[in-house]
Order: C-alpha cells, then structure tokens, then sequence
C-alpha cells in the first residue's frame, strides 16, 4: 500500500472540522517512491473571518484569500489527486475530519480511503514532544516554514519513509491514537481503529 500515498495537509480557521474552514491546503501523490503530483493552493473563505490567532500562526491574512480558490473546486482537485491512495498525515484525526466534512457540505459523501497518522506512529515510538517540527528535529529533517501546508507536507514524506526505514508502518494502517486525558475525535473514518495512549517522557536526570 505505501506504493501510492497521498500526504497531504490543511491550514484552517479553527479545530472544528465542522464549523471551520480551509484557508489551504498540499498534496503529494506519490506513486513508487516517485512524487508524481504535487498541489497546493489558497481557499477563498467566502465571508467568513479570518481569526488573527491564525494569521499570527501561519502568515496567512485576510487579503491573500480574496483572490483564492473556491473550496469546491480546490477540494474536488485534491480528491481527484487522492483517488484510492493512501492518506498520510501528521495528526491525521485532524485533517481526515476536515475533508470529510468538506465532501459532505460539497457532495453529500465522505471517503474510504485508507490512512496512516504519522503523529500516532510518534507516540509509540518516542517521548513528548511529537509535533511535526520536532520528529523532523529527531530525524535529521528540514522543515522551513512550518504551519504552511506544502512545507509540513513536504516534511510528513520525509517523516514517513524515515519512519518506514526504521521499522515498517503498515501496521498502523487505519489506527488512530488519542491522548487518554481528552475526549476521542469528534469524528473518524468508519473503518479506523481508535485507541487511547499516553504521552511518554525522558526520565529526570537525578542530579
């Protein structure tokens, strides 16, 4: 299955992936190690504000969106980039609720695509913290300009195949992690798996 993967990342308005909304999104297919597609794109907000939190997070102000893309072409672009692949994503429980509930507003559909979240890998293998910049900090990774969508795709590919070199990901296929001390996604693929875990820490140094 990691022969054709789709990695792919949004930045939003907020954390709901019901009531917020896109402002951009990246995709990397991949096809035999290959990169083969690569997309991204602004999304027009269409009346809807745009918090100062998120501008302040990812660079990203008002008026670059009023020349975006429309979120119904932008997201019918990435699903014809995703097809059957495999989704990959650093905190997939996130960006997996946001294009379901883009299909539904857009076609009354979801998708059944299987997935990989390389966040929940993180936590297994290694202590806190897990954020994508600092497993790519772990790993000898670059990232340059977090919080914009196609660097953080960029460094989830890089992230994956280090990752895979290490010790296979196909077991984590379709398995979703979630902190036990919060509430599980509010929504997640009807064939995901979800489990409760815990964050792990480096010991104390006794001295």
């Amino acid at each position: 299955m990691l022969n054709d993967v789709t990695i792919f990342d949004f930045e939003t308005t907020g954390l709901s992936g019901q009531n917020d909304r896109v402002i951009e999104m990246a995709a990397l297919r991949v096809v035999n190690g290959e990169i083969v597609t690569e997309f991204e794109t602004l999304v027009r907000l269409d009346g809807r504000e745009l918090p100062p939190k998120i501008t302040e997070i990812t660079g990203i102000r008002p008026e670059m969106l009023v020349s975006a893309m429309d979120e119904t072409i932008a997201f019918k672009m990435l699903r014809l980039i995703m097809g059957d692949s495999l989704l990959v994503a650093h905190n997939a429980a996130f960006d997996l609720q946001f294009l379901h509930w883009a299909m539904q507003r857009i076609g009354g559909k979801t998708f059944s695509n299987p997935f990989i979240d390389t966040l929940t890998i993180s936590r297994a293998r290694h202590t806190y913290p897990h954020k994508l910049e600092n497993m790519c900090e772990r790993y000898g990774i670059k990232l340059d300009g977090a919080h914009r969508a196609l660097n953080d795709v960029r460094a989830t590919w890089e992230l994956l195949k280090a990752m895979h070199l290490e010790e296979s990901v196909e077991p984590w296929i379709n398995r979703l992690g979630y902190l036990s001390k919060y509430p599980p996604p509010a929504w997640v693929p009807e064939h995901a798996t979800t489990f409760a875990t815990e964050n792990r820490y480096e010991p104390r140094n006794a001295g």
